[in-house]
């Protein structure tokens, strides 16, 4: 099969992905140095809050959105070996994602559209704001239509035949994806657009940030779910082992696509709007939604002492270092896994009400975020990219022991730089201020740890140069390269699945249930009661 255009596609994808990455990088840097006080001239809260806004939404949305498109794309047509279906849709999509960004980008990068990523009102953006990312969001619906047909092609196709694992977890985080976004939707279209617009004088700010929880935490997985896949279905086979067990990734994937939704009011603990009962509901879902997290650190770690063992490695902890560790995709997985436990711990505090109320709106949530996703999933879209490109641009990877150096270089700038987050955090620093004056004993009391963000800021900003350097290298390069992706297979084949396991329909059903449970009443309430200032619908 000819899959020169699915390389385009991946590709470009790929490309507009870190290009973003890039960008974001250097705004990451300028934020560390300005909102520690130190350099007054660089003061400036609508320069600050512009960038962190830019940097949200570069890192957040359209680093993430077009990177898993493109490896959506290939991951498809690689394990399904079908050809995407209907390029045309499939460029349209692009086409279309792409404009929101550049629609979205100009009043950003002019200060008119400085509500964070997050878009909380009544902080109010410019309308082409809103457009723009609803555009994004619309175009990467192409992508999951995409998936979602050509997964029910090989199904058609392959009557019983397990659906590639790969395959399997991509079309899962399709339907997420139009599950989480719904949310969000609805509250640009109906409520953010016509008032930014002038079409309504105000809205409810409760019914906006509710429908926000909707999406807010299941983004996260939707973030997350390729840097999974990675783990099951590429690492065991670089590691040169095989996957511990295809069964327990396809429920890992099922647990993760069913449970993140209906959890987001962990989110709203200390919002007024939402009763004590429904917000304990989504505490105990988002206990629930760490079982898929125990079992993938189960399984991986299964996997790579397999592949260790038969790369020679002997006794209790002898086949660790006989991992292959100057492999990029595979060191990705190690440091990433390290950072996803650290990361996963500050989530269950989070995930308390009690420990919650301790830590909300302080550092340390900007710590957790960061160390998950600029550690965890990050780290892992790195190795994938550094795994991907040979085969999507025909050209040998760039000085492989460059890429090993910035991996480990992104890793100990991530911990640098997050650790002091978490411990001013614990020191009660407030996130979201533009800048810290030290005229007392208690802000004096975190400078070392400003100072110390500030050097592990610079190693992630020249770590990001260097990912985007090797890229660009790899992609001028005069060799070639021939090669595909290469799928781990299970240690025991998988022959037969039962229907649940192999399919979405029951679980969309369970889903449905879920979700009417978890946001029914928290949402209709709104257009039940009157609220100061606002209408049924916010007017």
């Amino acid at each position: 099969m000819d899959n020169s255009v699915e390389k385009k596609l991946a590709l470009t994808h790929f490309w507009v992905a870190f290009g973003a990455f890039g960008l974001a990088a250097v705004m990451g840097l300028y934020q560390v140095i300005e909102r520690s006080g130190f350099f007054g001239f660089l003061e400036s809260r609508e320069v600050y809050y512009a960038s962190v806004s830019t940097h949200g939404v570069l890192m957040g949305f359209v680093l993430t959105t077009f990177f898993i498109m493109g490896f959506g794309y290939y991951v498809a047509t690689s394990s399904l070996k079908l050809p995407v279906w209907n390029k045309t849709f499939a460029w349209t999509g692009f086409g279309v994602a792409l404009a929101g960004v550049v629609m979205a980008a100009l009043p950003l990068l002019f200060g008119q559209a400085s509500v964070l990523f997050t878009f909380y009102p009544p902080l109010k953006a410019h309308p082409l704001f809103y457009i723009g990312a609803t555009l994004l969001v619309v175009g990467s619906w192409f992508w999951c239509v995409s998936m979602i047909v050509m997964y029910m092609q090989w199904k058609k196709a392959n009557p019983g035949v397990p659906v590639p694992l790969a395959m399997f977890a991509t079309t899962g985080n399709a339907i997420l994806w139009l599950w989480t976004s719904a949310g969000v939707a609805a509250e640009v279209l109906f409520q953010l657009i016509p008032w930014a617009l002038g079409w309504i004088d105000t809205i409810d700010a409760g019914l906006a940030r509710t429908l926000f929880a909707w999406t807010l935490h299941p983004i996260v997985y939707f973030w997350l779910i390729p840097s999974y896949t990675a783990f099951y279905c590429l690492v065991p086979k670089q590691a040169g082992g095989f996957l511990f067990s295809d069964e327990m990734a396809r429920a890992a994937f099922i647990l993760l696509v069913v449970f993140s939704l209906p959890i987001g009011f962990h989110h709203l603990y200390m919002d007024p709007e939402q009763g004590h009962g429904w917000k304990l509901l989504h505490a105990v879902g988002t206990f629930v939604v760490t079982l898929p997290t125990f079992i993938t650190g189960f399984t991986v770690i299964a996997s790579l002492e397999i592949a260790g063992r038969l790369n020679g490695g002997k006794g209790l902890f002898g086949w660790i270092a006989a991992l292959p560790w100057s492999n990029p995709l595979v060191l990705a997985l190690i440091l990433g896994l390290l950072m996803l436990i650290f990361g996963g711990f500050g989530g269950l505090i989070n995930a308390s009400y009690a420990m919650n109320a301790m830590v909300h709106n302080t550092a340390w949530i900007s710590g957790h975020f960061h160390l998950i996703f600029g550690g965890t999933t990050v780290i892992m879209y790195f190795g994938i990219a550094y795994y991907f490109w040979p085969v999507l641009s025909g050209k040998p990877l760039y000085c492989p022991s460059l890429a090993i150096a910035q991996l480990w270089s992104w890793f100990i700038g991530m911990i640098i730089m997050t650790t002091p987050w978490h411990i001013l955090g614990l020191l009660g620093q407030p996130r979201r201020i533009d800048s810290v004056h030290y005229n007392n004993l208690l802000t004096l009391s975190w400078e070392p740890y400003e100072v110390t963000m500030i050097f592990g800021g610079l190693i992630l900003l020249g770590s990001a140069g260097l990912l985007v350097y090797i890229l660009y290298k790899t992609q001028i390069s005069q060799e070639s390269y021939q090669g595909d992706i290469e799928y781990a297979e299970p240690i025991h084949a998988v022959k037969d699945l039962p229907g649940y396991m192999n399919s979405f329909g029951l679980w969309n059903a369970i889903i449905a249930v879920f979700m009417l449970i978890a946001f029914g009443y928290p949402i209709l309430q709104f257009f039940l009661m009157e609220t100061f200032g606002s209408g049924r619908w916010g007017v």
